[in-house]
């Protein structure tokens, strides 16, 4: 791979010889051979046993004890005491504040993943994977209060930030913030369709799919996946494509963090930048049935090149529900116009407010990053599968206005994210992700106080999830995962007995084994 100028390569250094990502890091949420056209299987599923070169620590041997760990790593191991151990333990959602891991591994390289491998199977010391420390169920804490894991070995990945683009690709370390990734495909006029919270590492969002504010123009960010390195139980580094180890490959394009492997760097395809024009639409609380109704007869069949959200939210942030549609388009201004006012039409309700903005690449993706910060929150989603009926839209809109009565709500509701576009252009079984003909993804949130009790939160997200079932059925999103939801089928659906399988071949002692996953 021939190297860009230094100014396209940032942060940390990549894995020497990495060449793509993997299924491990964090939930929350990415050159090879050249991928195969859209909505081609991207391998047929085998029988074979994942291949890969065993590195030093395998096969039974590697330390035995921390002190040995340290010495065998050339990243960092932190324990209770260290200095930085307390800012290293947290994830995002300071609800799991309360974390206690044995320690932390930041590794530098795959060496030091296949040495804290070797530790943990010596010892018989359980094992969380982090990246970008999102995980909506706290699992990558390593062992926080109410997840159901128990004291464990946190392997982090998030030193592995670096981003390289080269040619049409680019490059990136699980660790690597979304910001830092837009930012450096910017600086080469090139793009990439993911998420917009500026601090997730990219390696978890893959994982699990990436629903993103490009999304129907580009695809999921699984999508734009062509290699992967991985780590497996044993110590096992594997370079995988459609192929070379297909079924690995296969797995890590959206069946969930933490299910083959650890992830030390992935491969994405890019575009050319493209200008983004940035709308925002908001709505009198007393339009909100009529927008759904029209909004998900637009959004989903709309022109590829425009991707919106609805959200529905109440609390003690608003002083009145709020209705807001916000969207990107990545094509001439006019078309934008155009689209966005038949929708509008459609709803036959005139705006409280309607801005646009057309900005760069690199500019939008900074914009809609915002000023993130940590929050402590609750959440759960469906998947959109079929449109509302007018009863149904009644219950949502219902249930979002219902999170003003829950005591310590700041904010709560629910957010749809438009599909259709190029994510209906892959087959369900292609990638682990199924749900190639939904409308929408669904998220309902609560974010409260921190250090207030999570159970109303979680009580109200649940409710709102339950609310909507008789529509929507138990179909999830895996980057939104719920500890709730026991059955991994909802998430994988078709997807779930091949997944199984390959993540009983990679990993048949349970290493990597997670509260109600595959």
């Amino acid at each position: 791979m021939s190297e860009r100028p230094s100014s396209s390569t940032t942060r940390r250094r990549l894995i020497a010889g990495g060449v793509g990502l993997g299924l491990a890091g964090v939930l929350a949420a990415c050159s090879g051979p050249a991928p195969k056209p859209s909505g081609s299987p991207t391998s047929a599923p085998s029988d074979s046993t994942p291949s890969g070169s065993a590195s030093p620590s395998s096969g039974g041997t590697g330390p035995t004890t921390w002190d040995a760990l340290a010495a065998a790593v050339s990243g960092t191991l932190l324990r209770s005491g260290s200095q930085g151990w307390d800012g290293a333990r947290v994830l995002e959602n300071p609800r799991y504040d309360d974390a206690d891991p044995q320690g932390i591994l930041r590794v530098a390289d795959t060496d030091d993943v296949a040495a804290g491998l070797a530790f943990a199977r010596n010892t018989n010391t359980p094992v969380a994977l982090r990246a970008g420390g999102h995980s909506y169920t706290g699992w990558s804490a390593g062992g926080a209060a109410g997840t159901d894991v128990p004291r464990s070995l946190v392997i982090s990945t998030a030193d592995l930030d670096g981003v390289q683009v080269s040619g049409d690709s680019v490059t990136v370390g699980p660790g690597a913030r979304l910001a830092d990734v837009y930012a450096t495909l910017a600086d080469a006029g090139r793009a990439i369709g993911s998420g917009s919270c500026p601090t997730v590492g990219i390696g978890g969002l893959t994982l699990g799919g990436g629903v993103g504010v490009l999304v129907r123009s580009f695809g999921l960010t699984a999508d734009q996946v062509t290699a992967v390195t991985m780590v497996t139980a044993d110590g096992t580094v594997h370079e995988t494509s459609a192929s070379s180890d297909p079924d690995l490959f296969w797995a890590s394009r959206g069946g969930g963090g933490g299910t083959v492997g650890v992830v030390t760097s992935m491969t994405l395809r890019t575009q050319p930048a493209p200008p983004v024009l940035l709308f925002t639409v908001v709505f009198p609380w007393s339009a909100a049935a009529a927008v759904v109704r029209a909004w998900q007869a637009w959004a989903p069949r709309a022109d590829p090149k425009l991707w919106s959200t609805l959200k529905l939210l109440a609390g003690s942030r608003h002083s009145t529900p709020t209705v807001t549609v916000t969207g990107t388009w990545t094509g001439e201004k006019s078309g934008a116009d155009t689209s966005v006012d038949g929708f509008i039409a459609s709803a036959g309700v005139t705006p409280t407010t309607h801005t646009a903005t057309e900005l760069s690449y690199g500019a939008a993706m900074a914009q809609l990053a915002g000023k993130p910060q940590r929050v402590s929150e609750a959440a759960t989603s469906s998947i959109g599968t079929t449109a509302l009926s007018d009863a149904q839209i009644d219950v949502l809109v219902q249930q979002a206005a219902g999170a003003s009565d829950v005591s310590g709500m700041q904010e709560g509701g629910v957010a749809l994210d438009a599909l259709g576009g190029a994510v209906a252009d892959v087959g369900r079984t292609d990638t682990p992700f199924p749900w190639r003909s939904a409308l929408c993804t669904v998220q309902y949130t609560a974010v409260f106080a921190n250090g207030s009790d999570p159970a109303p939160f979680d009580r109200y997200v649940r409710g709102f999830r339950s609310a909507m079932r008789p529509a929507w059925g138990d179909a999830a999103y895996a980057n939104y995962c719920d500890a709730a939801i026991t059955d991994p089928s909802a998430y994988f659906d078709v997807n779930t007995s091949r997944l199984h399988r390959i993540a009983e071949q990679a990993d048949p002692h349970g290493v990597f084994a997670q509260p109600h996953w595959v």
